[in-house]
């Protein structure tokens, strides 16, 4: 079974493909991880965890929603984690996650994807984001077929930079950066409520008709990138940006 978190699209397209290759159920994690709700699946096949990666790291909320769930049949794990640039020495935790559940850990891709981190970094053009999606799909392919197999993915070279990165950095990157304090709406603002509804941990709510953000961020960019009239703002850092949507899996 492909279970997947998505902020803004991009491992969402990577559990589709990789759904459609293998024939397989799907499932996304977004309304449990919303309402508060323990997961209970059932597979025979194996697990398939498909998720961004924050911090050189899962979001913490995918691994908390992994560690809550009950996850019945198959012990085989397999994570999938879409990236910028790099996944640092993530495969540490994830092989850590899966001793606690007692999955028997079967590797993790390193899958690059469009970059969608408005609040830090630079992010693609329609055209070149298109195309480093169209890079990811022979990626894609050939895990898909390790898996069909019953292989393990190849391990992923980490020197002690990656290391830092999703050790000390990663620390420093939730006790400093993961706020939502710099969110901003300007008069644009239509009051749609969209952002309200795909905040994964309802911490954003509409007061007099414009959004009000508290404590509770996961920094997953899904309130500015979904936001029709590109009202909200994070500070400076995301102005003259354009906002990044994936586009939905073909086929």
């Amino acid at each position: 079974m492909i279970v997947y978190f998505s902020g803004t699209g991009n491992s969402g397209y990577a559990a589709k493909f990789l759904a459609d290759k293998l024939d397989d159920e799907i499932r996304d994690s977004f309304h449990f991880i919303k309402d508060s709700i323990a997961a209970e699946f059932v597979s025979d096949r194996p697990w398939v965890f498909v998720a961004p990666t924050y911090g050189w790291q899962l979001p913490r909320i995918f691994m908390d929603f992994i560690r809550s769930g009950d996850f019945s049949g198959s012990k085989d794990a397999y994570f999938f984690m879409t990236c910028g640039g790099d996944v640092g020495n993530a495969e540490k935790t994830n092989k850590e996650l899966c001793l606690k559940k007692g999955f028997n850990y079967k590797g993790t891709c390193e899958l690059v994807m469009p970059e969608n981190y408005i609040a830090m970094f630079e992010v693609p053009q329609a055209d070149e984001a298109q195309r480093i999606i169209e890079a990811a799909g022979p990626v894609l392919e050939n895990c898909a077929g390790s898996i069909a197999k019953g292989q393990d993915l190849p391990p992923i070279k980490v020197g002690s930079v990656g290391s830092l990165k999703s050790g000390i950095v990663n620390k420093a990157f939730y006790s400093l950066f993961v706020k939502a304090k710099a969110f901003t709406v300007s008069d644009a603002c239509i009051s749609c409520g969209m952002c309200v509804e795909v905040c994964p941990l309802n911490n954003v709510k509409l007061v007099g008709g414009k959004p009000v953000w508290a404590d509770d961020c996961t920094h997953c960019m899904a309130c500015i990138s979904y936001c029709p009239p590109e009202a909200i703002e994070y500070g400076k850092k995301s102005q003259g940006k354009p906002r990044y949507q994936c586009p939905p899996y073909q086929g």
